[in-house]
């Protein structure tokens, strides 16, 4: 059976779509506080990993070059204080995914908690300016500079 669409019907099928995609974004059901904590704390840790991939490979960099740059003992420095607070960051993370924000008994640890990853993450980028403002240089391969 064919059917015909009139400018109408065929309108307010399109208005009709469109509402259930907009519906299915919207969910109209309340928010899942530990689902959300969860999403965002792996989020950070995702970062957190890149950062520390790229401060590995300053530290393998700087490290290469040896103590003959004139940057050497601070970037060293820089970089393991970064790298170990990004490790304490990680494990902070873990624990807070694990606890259920819908009790309330918990709820002082875990903004006490939250918090003291907040400034530790400060403290990271701040370390992580200045190890940029030191410059690490990756050293120019022998073949490169006989040339």
């Amino acid at each position: 059976a064919l059917q015909h669409w009139g400018p109408e019907g065929m309108q307010g099928t399109l208005q009709g779509m469109q509402s259930q995609t907009w519906q299915w974004f919207q969910r109209n059901r309340p928010i899942n506080i530990n689902h959300y904590a969860n999403k965002k704390s792996a989020a950070e840790s995702m970062l957190d990993i890149a950062l520390l991939m790229a401060n590995a490979s300053q530290l393998k960099a700087v490290m290469e070059q040896g103590p003959s740059f004139s940057f050497y003992i601070p970037l060293i420095i820089l970089i393991s204080l970064s790298l170990t607070l990004q490790v304490m960051v990680g494990v902070l993370l873990i624990f807070l995914v694990k606890y259920d924000l819908n009790n309330p008994a918990k709820h002082g640890k875990l903004n006490f908690l939250n918090n003291l990853a907040t400034g530790l993450v400060f403290i990271i980028v701040v370390v992580n300016i200045f190890i940029t403002a030191f410059g690490v240089q990756k050293p120019v391969a022998e073949s490169a500079s006989r040339q």
